[in-house]
């Protein structure tokens, strides 16, 4: 089982989508073929979330900056109440991440 895990996990730290959606072909396919239920059901309630986990290897981003950012615009909504302009609202939070344009 242990290895089962560790072959997961790598998925999350692949370097690029194609090898992160290599990973998780293989992992499922040995999921399923492993014939231990558990580990077959959580695979399949797993596959929901794929496109966020392979994304995940383009985009690294962990909680503690993802709950940063949150922060960051609970602060930025509660500076704007009782205005009614969303556009400026998400103007605000443009300018708040400047990051890569896009």
């Amino acid at each position: 089982m242990y290895g089962d895990e560790k072959r997961l996990k790598e998925l999350w730290y692949a370097p690029d989508k194609k090898v992160a959606q290599r990973r998780w072909n293989e992992w499922y396919r040995q999921s399923q073929e492993s014939g231990i239920k558990a580990l077959q059901q959580f695979a399949e309630k797993l596959k929901g979330y794929m496109s966020g986990i392979i994304a995940s290897a383009t985009h690294r981003l962990n909680t503690s900056v993802l709950e940063g950012m949150n922060n960051r615009i609970k602060v930025i909504k509660r500076m704007a109440y009782g205005y009614r302009d969303n556009d400026y609202f998400f103007m605000k939070i443009k300018a708040a991440f400047p990051g890569k344009a896009r």
